[in-house]
């Protein structure tokens, strides 16, 4: 797989300076050891409080080292990529930070940082450093282990612990707080890929249709393969999963969290699917969806809950000094604020088109039932012409055009020309969206009032075609719809559907050997892109016109 970076033996060293350039000045440092020992500092820190320590391999970004500041870690100490810091790396961030009150260092369970760190803090108290030690094993993928691993729920003890220790409290009393939460937090994980490793071969052990539920965040196996399903039904089996290990009856706050490379319109949809199955109603406090334990570029995500109490959400809820944390959110519903009812005229009737009574013509019907389920029907082919030349979503903007119709089919003026134009403008210009929409509703407006005035189709239409053309600002040769639809509808003037449809194959077939667009997104492909490629839009205006023809 392609990556962005120089050396692969810089790449961890470059991103922490990354960080470090990027956070402000005066909140982060690194010790002068760097690069052989990489270590991320307060840069304000004075030793007068607790010292909260964490880290681990690279890859996780952004934690480790996104979570020093105010309120959550004092040091965060780096290794190379999925590799644990070495002891005296370790040891050296203890003897940076720690102060009379001590350091507590939070631990994943994984057998190098326990014993990289497990080593280090037995050299520290040996120094005479006040060291307590927490590990978090917070995955639940594997049952019966003995060692489950610490994966995203780790995130927990960090700002829980990181609160106490801000408050001025003693060691011991930090290091209670954060052992009884990692033992109160389930995790679980869910990919659709493997991740990969700059500068190394990638191998992805996944079928194009499947996914793996409870995989760690190395890359590691998941415990088992699925079949890639609805998200409801991801999320369904994770809940079955989760619920069991959570307190009856207790609220819980719940981490979604990227693992790197999920879009953010999907993970809102995973979002959206966990708080509406019934984990969900045991949420109270929720934290995402943000990437903030990843595993490089891997394709998933985990959620991760602990057990609420008032210290606990307190905990949570309390503010810090550092960009990486998603403030926690209380559990609640979606607001919804009516929507502006149409306006009526200045002589109190209403002017909305879409209000006109229902009326009933089988040959309308017909028609525009038979062009909408062609449309519909083209989805997937127009989104792969697109996807050529555009941003590959004509296919679906047109069938939620199309669908809209059909569902309101049943309340057209089927028997008004004028009032069925009018309605299909509406129609389209609410739900179609992109610029299709506003340009078809543009279309069959202006056809709608130029078909009031005469009851002429043909003119009518045309009419549509100079309003959409003069707004839009394409015309024939532009590459796009209007090469087809205009000589179509020239055609259909002189009262030939069959010429109209011969008319609009033709254009669409043009735009195959148009080397430039001048309008929509294909004006930003380059000749060679667009060369024998026909524009998405005319091939769905020549479709439509087939139909038309077979069915006159």
């Amino acid at each position: 797989m392609k990556h962005f970076f120089n050396r692969r033996e810089n790449i961890v060293t470059e991103a922490l300076d990354g960080l470090l350039l990027t956070s402000g000045a005066g909140r982060l440092a690194r010790l002068d050891s760097f690069p052989d020992i990489k270590v991320i500092l307060r840069a304000d820190w004075d030793k007068s409080k607790v010292a909260i320590i964490s880290g681990g391999g690279a890859g996780h970004e952004p934690s480790h080292a996104g979570f020093v500041g105010k309120g959550m870690l004092t040091a965060a100490v780096s290794g190379e990529i999925f590799a644990s810091p070495s002891v005296d790396a370790v040891l050296t961030a203890i003897r940076a930070v720690a102060g009379e009150k001590g350091a507590l260092l939070i631990v994943k369970n994984y057998t190098g940082d326990r014993l990289n760190f497990g080593l280090a803090a037995e050299k520290a108290r040996a120094e005479g450093f006040d060291v307590e030690m927490v590990i978090v094993a917070d995955d639940i993928a594997i049952p019966e282990i003995n060692q489950p691993r610490g994966v995203a729920g780790t995130l927990f003890v960090h700002k829980i612990a990181g609160y106490h220790a801000e408050r001025g409290e003693d060691l011991k009393t930090v290091a209670a707080h954060a052992a009884a939460a990692a033992g109160d937090i389930v995790s679980l994980g869910m990919s659709l890929s493997t991740c990969s490793v700059p500068g190394q071969a990638h191998e992805d052990r996944l079928g194009e249709n499947e996914g793996e539920l409870g995989l760690g965040i190395h890359g590691e196996p998941g415990v088992e393969r699925i079949t890639l399903q609805p998200v409801a039904d991801i999320v369904s089996t994770m809940a079955a999963r989760l619920s069991p290990a959570l307190r009856e009856g207790a609220s819980h706050a719940l981490l979604i969290n990227n693992l790197g490379a999920v879009p953010p319109l999907e993970m809102t949809v995973i979002a959206n699917a966990v708080l509406s199955s019934p984990l969900g109603r045991r949420v109270r406090l929720i934290i995402g969806p943000a990437p903030m334990m990843t595993a490089l570029n891997m394709n998933g995500f985990s959620l991760s809950l602990i057990r609420l109490d008032a210290t606990r959400e307190a905990a949570l809820t309390a503010a810090v000094e550092l960009h990486a944390w998603m403030p926690a959110v209380e559990r609640h519903e979606i607001e919804v604020i009516a929507a502006p009812r149409t306006a009526a005229g200045l002589n109190g009737a209403a002017v909305a088109n879409s209000r006109a009574a229902a009326g009933e013509n089988t040959r309308n019907r017909r028609l525009i039932t038979a062009l909408c389920e062609h449309l519909i029907s083209q989805e997937t082919e127009l989104n792969r012409l697109d996807g050529r030349v555009g941003d590959g979503d004509t296919g679906s903007t047109v069938a939620t055009g199309a669908r809209s119709v059909l569902a309101r089919l049943d309340t057209l003026p089927l028997d008004r020309p004028a009032a069925t134009l009018a309605s299909l403008g509406d129609i389209l210009g609410t739900s179609m969206g992109g610029s299709s929409g506003v340009l078809l509703s543009i279309f069959f407006t202006a056809a709608a009032k130029a078909m009031a005035d005469k009851a002429d189709i043909s003119a009518a239409l045309l009419a549509g075609l100079d309003r959409m053309t003069f707004y839009g600002g394409a015309g024939v040769g532009d590459r796009t719809m209007v090469d087809a639809l205009s000589p179509a509808l020239q055609a259909l003037a002189s009262g030939d559907v069959a010429a109209a449809a011969r008319a609009a194959a033709a254009g669409a077939e043009s735009t195959k050997t148009m080397m430039k667009a001048r309008a929509g997104r294909a004006s930003y492909v380059g000749e060679r892109d667009l060369a024998g490629v026909a524009d998405p839009g005319a091939v769905a205006v020549a479709g439509a016109f087939g139909v038309v023809a077979s069915l006159a």
